[in-house]
């Protein structure tokens, strides 16, 4: 997230009206609820971990042991022990 500076955006007037809360602040405004973004909708880091999920998951049926795909992928245990959990509840249907 870029920083702007209000006083390229915003008139002098609103300006002044929230220096009266937040003098010198920095501010967080959010989006509007309609035209909030899921995350990973601007790149492609969603994508990127579902294909390595996938992946383990792959691994973890050929035979590889929890240990091993916890080496191989740079993840505690217990990670990937919820991701083989996720993708079996996905296969049976159950998501």
């Amino acid at each position: 997230m870029g920083y702007r500076r209000a006083e390229e955006i915003l008139p002098v007037e609103l300006i002044e009206l929230i220096q009266q809360y937040v003098d010198g602040t920095n501010l967080y405004i959010p989006r509007k609820q309609g035209n909030r973004q899921e995350w990973g909708a601007k790149t492609s880091a969603r994508f990127e971990l579902q294909h390595r999920n996938d992946s383990i998951y792959k691994d973890y049926q050929s035979g590889m042991a929890v240990y091993e795909l916890a080496e191989r992928y740079y993840l505690s245990e217990k990670s990937i022990q919820r991701i083989i959990r996720q993708k079996k509840t996905m296969e049976c249907g159950l998501a």
